[in-house]
């Protein structure tokens, strides 16, 4: 039995696996609607969640499953006290694989531990997003068609930013990528990400200014400033709009450059942006719905016929 716990958990062979098959779903959907008959999926988000927990759940139904689970922590057990380990043992007992999302980093790992099933963290905390991950690597592959030999900027929180911190450990693996990271100081990049790069010899740069680097980027990965991650509302509101991209900033990107975003959003990119073939965030939500789809068969070990 395995687990997701991280992007690091596959190996770069095994990732080139994963997204031929989610690239085989997309060309070919009705192939795969009745590969998961029979079997459920357990989404137990212990915090609020639109696109994963419906991703992951249209990526069961697809396949043909049935889905089951909580959609916040209140309405399961959580709220009377029983621990996670409690939960995903009983859970266990209902359930083929199960996805969790908790804001305590780590809780995924504890319920893997205890699982007698395949547990995907569906992000914990400010800590991992695998299948995020997984979702923004198989957009920029079909997209790019390449995966390496790019220079990406990723702006916003990075501090705080889950997808980001994720992301960066998944794309090192791949050759000749240069990252710009760019925010305001008070949200950079953790010193134990700049400390892994430095020891790698991979390039990277920190910019205030979203404008100073634009014309240098292949890939724009834009974050919101996350109200939940601040101790304070005073530092939340005082940084929340120091970024917003729009078509004037865009005027300075290259024509190919692709933007790409976890959502949600809320301000960070203005709607104008929205009709520029270079926004592909909606897209990059629906090969989310793909990847999750091959996610589920490979830890089901389900070998379409």
């Amino acid at each position: 039995m395995r687990h997701l716990m991280n992007p690091l958990d596959f190996t770069v062979e095994e990732l080139d696996r994963l997204f031929d098959l989610a690239d085989d779903i997309a060309a070919d959907p009705a192939k795969y609607a009745h590969t998961c008959d029979g079997k459920k999926l357990a989404t137990c988000f212990y915090e609020p969640s639109t696109r994963t927990r419906l991703s992951f759940e249209a990526a069961m139904l697809n396949l043909g499953g049935q889905v089951l689970g909580f959609s916040d922590a209140g309405s399961s057990s959580a709220s009377k006290g029983e621990s996670v380990s409690d939960t995903i043992r009983i859970i266990s007992c209902y359930a083929d694989i199960c996805a969790m999302r908790h804001p305590k980093e780590g809780a995924p790992m504890v319920a893997a531990g205890r699982s007698g099933i395949p547990v995907i963290n569906a992000g914990d905390g400010g800590h991992q997003h695998p299948t995020q991950t997984l979702t923004d690597l198989l957009t920029i592959r079909a997209l790019k068609g390449r995966l390496g030999n790019f220079t990406i900027g990723l702006c916003g929180d990075l501090k705080f930013g889950r997808t980001v911190h994720s992301l960066i450990n998944a794309l090192i693996r791949y050759p000749d990528i240069r990252f710009l990271f760019i925010s305001p100081p008070e949200l950079r990049v953790p010193d134990y990400i700049t400390d892994m790069l430095s020891e790698r010899g991979i390039e990277y740069e920190e910019v205030i200014r979203l404008e100073d680097c634009m014309a240098d980027l292949d890939l724009l990965y834009m974050t919101r400033v996350q109200r939940e991650r601040f101790f304070n509302e005073e530092d939340y509101v005082r940084l929340k709009d120091f970024y917003i991209l729009n078509k004037e900033k865009l005027t300075l990107a290259k024509e190919d450059m692709l933007i790409l975003h976890p959502l949600p959003r809320v301000n960070e990119i203005s709607v104008e942006v929205d009709d520029d073939p270079r926004a592909v965030y909606f897209k990059q939500a629906q090969y989310g719905v793909y990847v999750r789809m091959a996610l589920i068969l490979t830890l089901l070990e389900i070998v379409p016929v």
